[in-house]
């Protein structure tokens, strides 16, 4: 019971907090606003243009703040707001910029690609990492492994994270899998559910808020962390699946378009092709979480089938 009581409590913290910050940005002491990219489906545009930004602050700040409590477990917070710094970089280039760009795609992998090298460095010295149920990973496989999952999950988040309410809510469903795949809710979730429904107190459509890069960034690596400590490897596939599917499409489309000269989806990521589809934004939130639940059962059960425990 104390987990549950933890994580209502940063829940708590989370939306007062997150008021706060909002509430600073509205009266005009701070004017952080998201740039919206001129290639985007331009629907609601300046509302969305008017609505504060950067959320993500917040989640660095509660972590900080439970690592010094000394109740959370450091390898996985510090990996999360690690993860989230860079993506606060990136959106003060954008805000320092007046530009809907920060990072070049290359310097952000890079970086990208660095600090998730480090750190898988150190758990696979560290600790003992299962690729899948009982099965240990070697060091030559579950190294390379953690850096393409964890710099792909760190990028899928982020352009998942375009419809009020989906990244957020999207990551809260995987961490509710993450509970029942353990069978228990130990303190480090339960802290991440009440911080990501939290925030997604003020997150939902309409938005009053939005998370930034520094939020996805953080997200995905807290997502991350938590998976692979908390089960194996490989269960972040299930675990992430709309975010994969948001990144595959992504990916499709800008192929098609360089090398077919055509286009796939009226717009890429996923999520936005059903907006020029004329679908509401609540309508593809709402039908994209269960497609996820759907998502990660199906996987889960695949990957169960075909892998050893």
């Amino acid at each position: 019971m104390k987990n549950i009581y933890a994580g209502a409590v940063v829940l708590l913290i989370e939306v007062v907090l997150q008021s706060l910050w909002i509430r600073a940005q509205r009266s005009g002491k701070l004017k952080i606003f998201q740039e919206q990219k001129s290639y985007g489906p331009m629907i609601d545009v300046e509302k969305k243009a008017s609505t504060p930004s950067m959320g993500g602050i917040v989640f660095i700040v509660i972590s900080v703040f439970l690592c010094l409590l000394g109740a959370a477990d450091n390898k996985i917070w510090f990996f999360a707001i690690t993860c989230g710094i860079v993506g606060l970089i990136d959106d003060g280039l954008k805000f320092f910029r007046h530009s809907s760009e920060g990072f070049s795609s290359l310097k952000k992998l890079v970086v990208q690609v660095i600090i998730s090298s480090i750190y898988a460095v150190f758990v696979s010295v560290n600790h003992d990492i299962n690729l899948w149920g009982g099965v240990s990973s070697p060091v030559w496989v579950s190294i390379p492994l953690m850096i393409f999952l964890s710099v792909g999950l760190q990028n899928a988040v982020n352009v998942t994270d375009g419809l009020d309410g989906l990244a957020a809510g999207t990551v809260s469903l995987s961490l509710a899998a993450v509970v029942i795949f353990m069978g228990e809710l130990n303190y480090d979730t339960a802290a991440a559910l009440g911080m990501v429904l939290g925030f997604l107190w003020h997150n939902s459509h309409p938005a009053k808020v939005f998370m930034g890069d520094v939020g996805s960034h953080f997200l995905a690596g807290l997502l991350f962390a938590l998976v692979l400590f908390n089960g194996s490897i490989l269960l972040l596939l299930p675990f992430s699946f709309l975010f994969g599917i948001e990144i595959i499409t992504s990916a499709i489309q800008i192929f098609s378009i360089r090398k077919l000269k055509r286009k796939i989806f009226r717009m890429a990521p996923l999520h936005h092709h059903f907006q020029l589809l004329g679908w509401k934004e609540t309508l593809i939130v709402n039908r994209f979480y269960i497609a996820h639940i759907l998502g990660m059962a199906l996987l889960y059960a695949i990957l169960s089938g075909a892998l050893p425990e």
